[in-house]
């Protein structure tokens, strides 16, 4: 499914917000979620379901100093 990820057109096979997430192999409790401009909670990811043409954004907390 044509999806929108962070403004680039992408083509992904899963259907929940989980499975983007387990796609891009993102460590969960450090993502933060954005689906058609609203901030879903992590515990709601793997029934959240997509359709395409949704824009999401992924936010990736990487620590470093």
């Amino acid at each position: 499914m044509k999806l929108i990820i962070n403004g680039d057109e992408k083509e992904i096979s899963g259907n929940t917000l989980e499975e983007i997430v387990k796609h891009y192999d993102l460590e969960m409790h450090l993502v933060v979620i954005e689906l058609e401009g609203e901030i879903i909670e992590s515990k709601n990811w793997s029934n959240t379901k997509l359709a395409p043409g949704m824009r999401i954004e992924l936010v990736h907390f990487v620590g470093g100093g």
